[in-house]
């Protein structure tokens, strides 16, 4: 019989919240008006894993402290109009919380942007622990940010724990972790990657991964 699990950590951009769009669009926005230039989809994606803040010091270097707040005001001002919570994403969430499983946010955003999502999509209230990028030393695929929430929240035995994530990154940080995965792929731009790393448990939409808790916890 399935494991049930007492901690579920999730990813926030793309499994979650439906963010890539908005993070495309406050990157441009700053190199448009810093470098007057665009970047492509995938030179964005090529800088993730450090901060939003480390990503703008390595490119603007002296402008970095404008283009901070530049950029954090595009995200925030833009955020109702381009990003939205996925469907039964918060149905899930109260499903885990009526069986009384820990709930704990790991990305590699950082503090401010994560809290400005949280904040609008008032989803910060069904968190028991977030662990942003600005809160670790090392960064995803590092599973540091999984054993802070493990330790805060007690939970040690390992396979008590499971990852929720859309990217590579998630599944190596799971497995240096030694927890489950589950790969979310609705929003993920790495599809076929995550595929070939062979995560624990693939979905394909919010409704597979309902149906997985609610046949783990009430048919059980």
């Amino acid at each position: 019989m399935q494991e049930k699990f007492s901690l579920v950590i999730f990813d926030l951009d793309g499994t979650i919240a439906s963010t890539n769009e908005l993070i495309f669009a406050s990157f441009n926005h700053i190199v448009k008006k810093y470098k007057n230039k665009t970047m492509s989809e995938q030179e964005i994606i090529s800088l993730f894993g450090p901060t939003e803040d480390v990503v703008i010091e390595k490119l603007f270097n002296g402008e970095a402290e404008f283009a901070k707040k530049d950029y954090y005001l595009f995200y925030e001002s833009n955020h109702d109009s381009m990003i939205k919570n996925f469907p039964l994403i918060e149905e899930i969430i109260k499903l885990l919380k009526r069986y009384f499983v820990i709930l704990g946010i790991f990305t590699g955003k950082g503090r401010k942007t994560t809290d400005i999502t949280l904040k609008k999509l008032d989803f910060a209230k069904h968190f028991d622990y977030v662990i942003t990028g600005d809160d670790v030393l090392n960064h995803k695929p590092h599973p540091e940010g999984i054993f802070k929430i493990m330790k805060k929240s007690g939970i040690t035995n390992n396979e008590k724990v499971l990852l929720i994530g859309d990217s590579p990154a998630d599944i190596i940080a799971a497995r240096g972790a030694q927890i489950k995965i589950a790969s979310v792929l609705w929003d993920s731009y790495a599809k076929d990657m995550c595929l070939s790393l062979n995560p624990d448990y693939v979905f394909w939409s919010p409704l597979e991964l309902y149906n997985f808790f609610q046949n783990l916890y009430e048919k059980n």
